[in-house]
Parts: structure tokens; sequence; C-alpha cells
């Protein structure tokens, strides 16, 4: 069941994700402890959620392990939903993430998320030493089939993991004679294509496009998902989310500065390079070819920067196109100073309450 905060005079719920994007010259202990900081503000401003997504091999992106930040943030915060989104579940063995995710839930009721995606979240020989074999996407349906199997102990009697039970979860529950938890974790289908759109709304879960990625399809995406929608058990209506690269600053020379740092690491992973965020100095001495600037600004223009006013009117906008319940502000930079700006900003924009 989805559960909105209020998000002050804006026209839509909104919420933040981190992917702890670790700039050239900071460690991973302070990117840590700047996600923290960063969740604990966008609980106090009453955003709706704080994701944070899987990533390997990146110097750029310090989270391959998105639930072990959620374990460290349920004591950091109050009222925040906090979620892995996404998991990237052919990477993993589904009675491995039931089990982290009864867990999480058994530590926050009613405040955990989880996102799934079939993407890899690295290149292609790091995908192949943590799936092992090549057909892992192909068995995606499949794979969230089971997981939800041992989310709620519900395999049919001929399925060959009908006894093997996701501990904390309902079958512990039913055995040690205790109620079973009044809330479970949200489940999230994510994605960037029509593919997921689809899968979302066969399974009758909401739905979250990955606009930072492209926007080709997210019109197309988002009428498929409402109209093949199924109603299920966890969700009657169709429930929509977007999420979009933001940065916001009283100086837009500053915000397009910072945008242009996450459009060179883009670029630099096209090149087969590392995703490394490079200094915005760095990132401006660099001698680009005609092909390689076309990039640059394509992936500064895929966010929405400037003043907090004019990335409030390009959500607004965005929202106006897609339709969706919920905008996540994707924090975007070399700088995590300026990601906390861009969410302090935007609430204060849309005067988000304080809690």
């Amino acid at each position: 069941m989805i559960r909105s905060r209020p998000s002050g005079t804006a026209p839509f719920v909104l919420s933040v994700l981190d992917n702890a994007l670790t700039g050239v010259g900071c460690s991973a202990r302070e990117v840590f402890d700047d996600v923290i900081a960063l969740a604990q503000l966008a609980d106090q401003r009453g955003y709706q959620r704080f994701w944070m997504s899987e990533h390997h091999a990146m110097p750029g992106a310090s989270i391959p392990s998105p639930q072990l930040m959620v374990a460290r943030l349920i004591g950091e915060t109050e009222h925040i939903r906090l979620g892995a989104g996404g998991i990237m579940l052919p990477n993993h063995v589904p009675l491995v993430i039931a089990e982290q995710i009864g867990m999480l839930n058994a530590l926050a009721p009613g405040r955990i998320d989880l996102g799934l995606g079939r993407a890899p979240g690295t290149d292609g020989a790091t995908a192949s030493a943590l799936r092992r074999h090549h057909a892992a996407n192909d068995d995606f349906p499949e794979q969230i089939r089971e997981l939800f199997g041992f989310l709620g102990n519900d395999f049919p009697q001929d399925h060959p993991y009908r006894d093997v039970p996701a501990v904390p979860g309902p079958w512990q529950a039913e055995q040690n004679r205790v109620p079973q938890a009044k809330s479970s974790a949200d489940i999230w289908i994510l994605g960037s294509s029509v593919y997921s759109a689809h899968l979302a709304a066969r399974l009758g879960r909401p739905y979250a496009f990955a606009l930072q990625f492209g926007s080709a399809d997210v019109l197309n995406a988002m009428r498929i998902y409402r109209e093949n929608f199924r109603p299920s058990q966890f969700l009657n209506e169709p429930y929509s989310l977007v999420s979009v690269g933001a940065v916001a600053d009283e100086d837009p020379v500053e915000a397009r500065r910072q945008s242009a740092t996450s459009a060179m690491a883009m670029l630099r992973m096209f090149q087969r390079k590392t995703f490394s965020l490079l200094p915005p100095a760095e990132v401006e001495a660099f001698q680009a070819n005609v092909h390689e600037r076309e990039v640059l600004e394509e992936y500064t223009d895929r966010s929405l920067h400037g003043t907090a006013a004019e990335v409030a009117n390009g959500l607004e906008g965005l929202h106006d196109q897609t339709r969706v319940d919920e905008v996540m502000l994707v924090v975007q930079g070399h700088s995590r100073p300026a990601q906390a700006r861009t969410v302090e900003l935007i609430a204060d924009h849309y005067n988000m309450p304080t809690m």
C-alpha cells in the first residue's frame, strides 16, 4: 500500500535518490557520512522516500549494496521511507534478498521500499563476475516470482521451494506463535523502457521510470503501465514515479557546472573509461571534439539544473507530461554540498514542512 506524506505546495509527492556519488578527491567514508546527512535532511524536510541504487566497479559511486546503507539509515532517520531502489535482482539469489528485506522491515515496519531492476549496474566484465551466466536478464520475471514466493511464504504446493522459508517472515511468525507483521515492504518495479512498464502493470505493483538514463519511452511506458494495470492485493490502482537528475543552486552557472561533472562521468563510461566524477575545473578544461561535446551537452541538459524556481518549473513540466504521482530528485554533481543544497532549495521553494 502506497502512503504519501504532505509535500507543501508541490503538485506531486517529492522524493530523493542518492547514488553516493564520490567525486575525485573524496573517500567512500566521507561520502557515506554525507549520505547519512542527506537522508536526515530529506527526512526533516518532509520528502516521501530516500532511495539508493546498486552500482559496482565505479570510482564515482560507492554503494554496491544499498540494503546495507538502509540498515544504517533506519537508526539515523525517523519518518522517511528508505529504499534499496534499486536492487539489480539478476545479480542476487532471491532468497537472500527476501531475508534481507525481512530483516529491514522488522527493524523499521512500514518504512521499507524495495525497487527491483534487471540491469547489472556495471560493466560487462563485472556483470559476468556477479551473475556467472549470460541469461540472467531473461530470468528476471521468474526471479521476481520466486522472490514474492519467499516474501509471502506462498509458493504453490508443487514448487521445489515450498518448504524453504525466508526468515524473518510470515513462516517464522507462525512457528513462534506471534502476530505477523502488519505491514510489509513496498515492492516496486524499476526500469527505463516499456518492458518494465508491462511487467509492473501485470504484477499490480508501483512503477518507477529512471528518466536520468533516457527519455525516449517515458510517455509510452506510463501509458502502457496505466492501460494494462491489473489491481492486486498490494495496489488497487496504478502508482507511478519518475526519477530525474537535478541540481539547484542560487547561482545557475554553478548548477550547470555541477551537472556537467555528471555528464563527463557518463562520457567517460561510453569511452570505456571509469565512471569518475572530475572536479568542475577539470571538466571545463577538457578539450572535447565535436562528438564529445554533443554527448556532454546532452547529458548536462538531461538533468534539470538552475535556480530552485527553474528546476521546479522543469519538475512541473515533467509532471504535466507524464502525470506521475511522484517525482524523485536524483542528486548530481561532484560536490556533495551542492547535492544537499538541491534538496534544501527545492524543499524551500515548495514550502515543505520541517519535521
